[in-house]
């Protein structure tokens, strides 16, 4: 759920996001800086002061500048800064002094590479007299074992009574520590922690006792600093005293409602300084003093936000109001939200330009020429154009001629500032997506692109497979004569490759790799995990190689990833070919589900929502904090008409323009009810066999309870489908321990859970009952992308197991997920026990971790198989997946069975069921006897072989073998 997206699905389903506690995190503030270390073993005869000239990236990026060492360990001088830049290519600096006499080793300049820098921390060891930049300790010395920092802290108001500290080494328990003393400077306390686990960071928040009030989002400092200094409102981490402007100030000026403000200072305001407050843009103000520093400013007629209002004093100077919790009023949408078209409309003989931004004084259209092989920038503009204002604060202009090709962004105009942000509703972008694109989308469609729909009689008849475009093509080992013999590795047409074989030596061999994999299993639909544009941080386009990425970071929501485009450049590429994708699987019997994250953006204040309306589209605690369910530092507010809007004309646009045939909510339990069935609703409208299905954890974000569309609420939501996470820690353990088993491998008194799973988890009886009303709201699965792979699992679980033992249970879980009822959904791989090396969280490991691995798959090829003929036993018979819970209580009925076994039967009488099933699923070490119904039964699945043929027959009786599932069929 990401950079730390991945954090998001691994921590999410526990909901412990607490607005006024700290969240423990690797990463420094989110896209904001980046912690530099460098330690340095100076020549000890040398009698220079040394300190360090840095920058980051160029000297236009980042301004060079001097620093001095501020701290020592057993190695030598450390210095240690935080720099405003994310992610920079590579660090410079060099040791010298004030007269610029270099250090022997910094005659030419020393840099950390962007390899170097890890979770936001570039850490090096340097010595006098080498040129070598070491990210290791080359002495291997220990790591910081206890903490013992000097915090001084400054607040304007110099009040400190209350206040402390709550620090705590990063991933452990954190303690409070009061000031208890002064300097010049401000308050000051004593920070000392046992760091049992070495951390580098510590995390730290100034704080009033009992959580009423803290300052800012938790702060993440180098353990081993012996001072550092913090500023009320500022999140910098400063590690020399830092200048600070004291003079008194506005701090903020923000407008509550349509008719009250509160206006803020940094020190104390007198009664006589409010009578010296004049105001500009406000009728007969009423000024109430709340607190020292706190002003309440009411109107008798609504404040019109577009307009600039301010307010001055001789001694605080000017503050300018900005919009704030009005933003995220009933009363603001109720004027505001606007229900007509967003975005472009276009016409070869004119393009029509529409956004909505009501707080905003001026928008400006700018036109860009998109060069062919490089960036857009600026200087790209060929012609800017000012847009009009129209009802409901839509800015709108029609610009005549053929604009097919054009790049085009807004340049908005708030009262405070000006930003330039791409259009939300942008269908084509330019290259790694800073610009949206004018488009003629006919243009774009593949020659034989059909309007054929592929419907399902049920949402329980899917079989979803989950995959990565470019996992399914990439493997290509180097130093090994395998390859997976699709061309287009990494892009949209290489999933579409017909008939490639996984090559040895340049040779085809007869196993089959990505599109004819696919077929030959036999599921339904392929999910993709996000194809839409994501952030450059994550993946450039102009390089996509260079890194890996799940993808879980949005920021165009309707324009396809360019990465995977055999063109990046040319925004008609990455259209026509996520279109041939889909085609193409549509010709080969297969759907097409898109997984969507609408839940966060990679940066709140970076994103062009916000860029447009500043403070509408996020979710904000009661302390003014962005929220922070999603665990990667925002969270949107679907609830809000317009980011409601955004949500549903988006899924209507991908379901229409591009014919997906399923979506997939990332992190669904942030969204709202009602904007959920409202998507549902959509696509119902396009296809009633759309899928729509998600992650329904309970999420600890400022939405009430019965709103969030989670797995509680599962009932308020006919027809969509929730990840059952019951059934995936009762099969293999909960995916938070990595050592706890489950049914299959060896935990005990876990039979209701798994009857839980395989009636769907609907109200089955007073003991076998979950949380959906019907069983297409349950998605069954063992594994996805998230957490440890069930091969990974359970190395993890039975260290001292065989790997045929393992087998045996991997299969066990399989078996029990393909004869459930509910959807069922498979993680690309696991058909033949894909590893990723006991790597959890692979959202930006490399290729060599995430790819499937193909040679896998051919030692492997009998438990393909396996899965192959669960597949076919599932489609064979309708009793398997049922449509209704009314048909699951009459039809399915479980037997007796001895503890860590479950067995039932599916009679004939289910609809387009022909004969009666019998399914036993035995978890134990043992073989076990079971008593069979009356008649005679044919084996078809034995835990060795699956399928549609007879193994053997039987009656009275069957000795099932231990850990295994045996499906009959009467």
């Amino acid at each position: 759920m990401n950079r730390l997206k991945s954090v998001c699905a691994v921590v999410l389903t526990f909901a412990l996001m607490f607005s006024l506690f700290p969240v423990n995190s690797l990463a420094l503030e989110k896209g904001k800086s980046t912690l530099v270390i460098i330690h340095y073993k100076e020549d000890k005869t040398s009698e220079k002061d040394w300190n360090l000239w840095l920058w980051a990236n160029g000297p236009d990026y980042f301004p060079n500048k001097a620093h001095a060492f501020n701290g020592e360990d057993a190695y030598g001088k450390i210095a240690a800064y935080e720099f405003p830049v994310d992610q920079p290519e590579k660090i410079g600096f060099i040791v010298r002094d004030d007269s610029w006499n270099k250090d022997p080793g910094s005659e030419n300049d020393r840099f950390i590479t962007k390899d170097m820098i890890k979770d936001g921390v570039a850490e090096v060891w340097i010595e006098s007299g080498s040129k070598e930049v070491s990210p290791v300790n080359p002495t291997g010395g220990s790591d910081i074992e206890d903490v013992n920092t000097n915090i001084h802290y400054y607040r304007y108001d110099n009040d400190y009574d209350k206040y402390g500290v709550w620090a705590w080494p990063n991933a452990q328990d954190g303690k409070r520590f009061e000031f208890n003393g002064q300097d010049e400077f401000g308050a000051v306390a004593n920070v000392t922690l046992t760091n049992t686990t070495k951390e580098r960071l510590v995390g730290i928040i100034p704080h009033i006792e009992g959580w009423s009030e803290k300052d800012g989002a938790d702060r993440f400092y180098y353990a081993g600093a012996k001072d550092i200094w913090l500023i009320e409102g500022d999140q910098t981490i400063y590690y020399g005293k830092p200048d600070i402007d004291r003079t008194p100030k506005f701090t903020s000026f923000l407008a509550d409602d349509f008719k009250t403000m509160t206006l803020k200072t940094n020190s104390p305001i007198t009664a006589e300084d409010v009578k010296a407050l004049t105001f500009k843009g406000l009728v007969k103000p009423v000024v109430k003093q709340v607190d020292a520093k706190t002003l309440e400013v009411t109107v008798t007629s609504d404040i019109n936000l577009a307009n600039v209002v301010t307010v001055s004093h001789p001694v605080f100077g000017e503050g300018i109001l900005e919009a704030g919790k009005v933003l995220r009023s009933d009363a603001f949408d109720q004027k505001y939200a606007y229900d007509g078209k967003l975005g472009t409309v276009y016409q070869k003989g004119k393009t029509t330009f529409r956004v909505w931004a009501p707080t905003a004084q001026t928008v400006e259209l700018e036109l860009y020429k998109l060069p062919k092989k490089q960036a857009a920038t600026t200087k790209d503009i060929v012609r800017e154009v000012k847009m009009v204002r129209g009802d409901r604060g839509v800015f709108s202009v029609t610009v005549k001629g053929d604009l097919d090709g054009t790049g085009y962004t807004y340049e908005v105009k708030h009262a405070k500032e000006t930003t330039r942000a791409v259009d939300p509703y942008a269908t084509a972008v330019a290259v790694n997506g800073d610009q949206g694109v004018v488009v003629d989308l006919n243009e774009t469609d593949p020659k034989r692109w059909t309007k054929t729909k592929m419907p399902l009689k049920e949402a329980t008849d899917a079989i979803i497979y989950e995959t990565h475009v470019r996992d399914l093509s990439m493997f290509d080992v180097t130093g090994t004569t395998y390859d997976s013999g699709i061309k287009q590795k990494g892009k949209y047409l290489g999933v579409i490759e017909p008939g490639t074989r996984l090559l040895k030596d340049g040779k085809k061999t007869k196993t089959k790799t990505g599109l004819d994999h696919l077929k030959e299993l036999g599921i339904t639909h392929v999910q993709f995990i996000p194809v839409y544009d994501f952030n450059t941080a994550s993946v450039d386009e102009t390089n996509p190689l260079k890194t890996y990425n799940w993808g879980y970071d949005p920021k165009n929501y309707n324009a396809p990833e360019g990465s995977y485009a055999t063109n990046a450049y040319d925004p008609k590429v990455r259209i026509k070919e996520m279109k041939q994708m889909i085609q193409g699987l549509h010709d080969n019997g297969l759907r097409a589900v898109m997984d969507v994250v609408y839940n966060h953006m990679f940066d709140a204040k970076a994103s062009n929502l916000d860029k447009i309306v500043p403070g509408y589209y996020y979710r904000y605690t009661e302390g003014g904090d962005l929220a922070n369910g999603t665990g990667v530092g925002n969270d949107t507010a679907s609830e809000r008409k317009m980011m409601h809007k955004l949500i549903v004309d988006s899924v209507d646009y991908w379901a229409k323009e591009y014919r997906w045939d399923g979506f997939r909510f990332d992190l669904m339990g942030i969204h709202d009810v009602k904007t959920m069935n409202a998507v549902k609703r959509t696509t119902t409208k396009i296809d009633p066999s759309i899928l729509v299905f998600g992650e329904g954890w309970s999420l600890g974000t400022p939405l009430p309870e019965a709103e969030k569309a989670n797995q509680t609420n599962a009932k308020q939501m006919p027809g969509i489908a929730h990840f059952n996470d019951n059934l995936r820690d009762a099969l293999k353990g909960s995916v938070f321990e990595d050592t706890e088993a489950g049914f299959v491998n060896g935990k005990a008194g876990l039979e209701t859970r798994i009857k839980r799973g395989v009636v769907g988890e609907i109200a089955y009886n007073k003991e076998i009952t979950g949380f959906t009303a019907e069983p297409d709201q349950a998605i069954t699965y063992v594994e996805a992308h998230d957490n440890h792979t069930l091969w990974d699992k359970l190395n993890l679980t039975n260290p001292q197991d065989t790997d045929a033992t393992k087998t045996k249970m991997h299969r066990l879980a399989s078996s029990i997920l393909l004869t459930s009822q509910g959807t069922t959904f498979i993680h690309a791989g696991q058909d033949f026990m894909r590893t990723k090396g006991g790597d959890h969280n692979s959202y930006k490991s490399p290729d060599s971790v995430n790819q499937l691995d193909w040679k896998l798959k051919m030692d492997r090829q009998a438990d393909v198989d396996y899965m192959k003929g669960l597949i076919q036993v599932r489609k064979a018979n309708p009793a398997l997946h049922l449509g209704s819970a009314k048909d699951i209580r009459r039809y399915l009925t479980f037997k007796d069975a001895p503890e860590q076994v479950v067995a039932y039967q599916l009679a004939d009488e289910a609809p387009q069921q022909k004969t009666d099933l019998y399914v036993v699923h035995n978890a134990k070490r043992q073989a076990v006897k079971m008593t069979l119904p009356k008649g005679t039964w044919n084996v078809i699945v034995d835990g060795k072989t699956a399928g549609t043929k007879t193994l053997k027959k039987v009656s009275g009786s069957l000795t099932v073998d231990p850990l295994s599932s045996y499906v009959l069929k009467k």
